[in-house]
């Protein structure tokens, strides 16, 4: 049992290390400067989340089912085969990659700030627009930024970090270098934006957990429904209830094309924005489909409890099910490869990795609240003798409530997402440090 722990930890090890990372290594493969280059880097997003999915297809189909022929085994086999490919097909265009060099530790320049603006805290700020901020320029910055780095313009707001760029007499080390700051001491505007930027993307973060709490229901709470409906199609063959999730992805791969080849260009030019909608919209397009999609969770679980009798299954077909898988995959492409492209786009430079992890954090955290919802539900519900809206048998509880209590809760989040996605502020660039140009353009991302 030690040894079986012990991979699943290691599973989790892996995923953790690469999949923030492939997404970020991926992005830099383009270049911002080129237009063509910078419109499939958009794109790069859909398809890389697209691939993942396609993977999941493999394993949900073909794995499932030997799996539950007893066959466990071949499936690990199977899927260490799979790893194994990856590997080899990923060292292949080795020679072929962009590469930059590393910048340093971004923690240590969030520290900084911190720490000198806390430094800092009895000195009074001049009033906004007359602060002597410090800023780096022209060379100084390819020296002591990361490749590529962008000077980011200074914003309002969060002006107490504001302190820590601010030119005070002690600010400079007594070494006999007059022009050389304590890092600890004086940073410049850039790194006190990069901490101003992870503050405001964190607001918008926590409003992408409790999404994925309802996309942890599909492989949990939904399967479980599946295996108290009727499992058999035809004569003979019996759809295993974990594969149902087949139709996710199906429905994943439709709207990535239906995304980018029908919808885009009608908002782009409803708009008049090439982007089309932008990822904020998207994200809140996907809360909307996930309350949907709860809303028809609920509905099937409602009837499959009036076709049950006793402690068998319900007669109810699992096809039934399909509706409430494919709105969770539509809800996919708009909230999962949106927020990809959101915290890549408005995440600093020297913190892409970061900005990556928020989305796969998201989905870890996801599973942690549900478990607490699903305790805490079970808790309230399961007094005086009542067996709780998610029992062992599905037939004695009211799971359909569950849900509808998922699509409330998802509409509450989305109404604060709106909120914060009207205060968040979009990160404002200044050129490219890399691209090295005698004119330097200002650059405001959209979001």
């Amino acid at each position: 049992m030690g040894l079986f722990y012990l991979s699943i930890y290691l599973v989790a090890l892996g995923n953790g290390g690469y999949q923030p990372n492939i997404a970020t290594f991926g992005a830099d493969q383009f270049e911002e400067g080129d237009p063509r280059e910078a419109r499939s880097k958009v794109s790069f997003f859909s398809y890389f989340y697209l691939a993942l999915n396609l993977g999941s297809l493999f394993s949900n189909t073909f794995l499932s089912y030997y799996q539950d022929e007893g066959l466990w085994a071949l499936g690990f086999w199977a899927s260490s085969g799979s790893a194994l490919l990856a590997l080899i097909l990923f060292l292949c265009g080795t020679r072929r990659y962009r590469h930059f060099r590393p910048g340093g530790n971004p923690l240590s320049r969030v520290c900084q700030v911190v720490f000198a603006a806390l430094k800092k805290s009895k000195v009074k700020m001049p009033p906004p627009g007359e602060e002597d901020l410090y800023e780096l320029d022209g060379k100084e910055i390819e020296a002591a930024t990361p490749e590529g780095s962008k000077r980011i313009l200074h914003s309002e707001g969060f002006r107490f970090l504001d302190r820590a760029a601010l030119i005070t007499t002690t600010d400079f080390s007594p070494s006999g270098d007059s022009t050389t700051p304590n890092p600890w001491s004086l940073c410049t505007i850039t790194q006190v934006e990069e901490v101003k930027c992870i503050l405001r993307l964190l607001p918008i973060w926590l409003c992408t957990i409790l999404y994925s709490v309802v996309f942890t229901q599909m492989a949990s709470l939904f399967v479980e429904q599946g295996a108290a409906m009727n499992t058999t199609i035809v004569a003979g063959f019996r759809i295993p209830p974990a594969s149902m999730s087949a139709f996710d992805i199906l429905s994943v791969a439709l709207f990535i094309f239906f995304y980018r080849r029908l919808l885009q260009p009608i908002a782009a030019a409803l708009r008049r924005d090439p982007r089309g909608l932008t990822e904020l919209h998207r994200m809140g397009v996907g809360l909307i489909v996930a309350v949907a999609a709860m809303i028809a969770a609920g509905s099937v679980e409602h009837f499959r409890l009036k076709l049950a009798r006793g402690g068998n299954a319900s007669s109810l077909s699992i096809l039934w099910q399909v509706p409430q898988y494919m709105l969770i995959g539509a809800s996919e492409v708009f909230m999962y490869v949106g927020q990809l492209e959101f915290f890549n786009e408005q995440a600093p430079e020297g913190l892409k990795s970061f900005g990556s992890a928020l989305c796969m954090t998201s989905i870890s955290l996801g599973n942690y609240v549900s478990d607490i919802l699903v305790t805490v539900v079970m808790k309230i519900t399961g007094k005086d003798d009542s067996p709780g809206w998610i029992p062992v048998n599905l037939n004695r509880g009211h799971m359909d409530r569950f849900y509808f209590l998922l699509a409330t809760l998802t509409s509450v989040d989305f109404v604060i997402y709106v909120i914060c996605a009207k205060w968040y502020k979009c990160i404002k660039i200044e050129g490219s440090a890399r691209r090295k140009k005698k004119k330097i353009s200002v650059i405001k991302l959209n979001c």
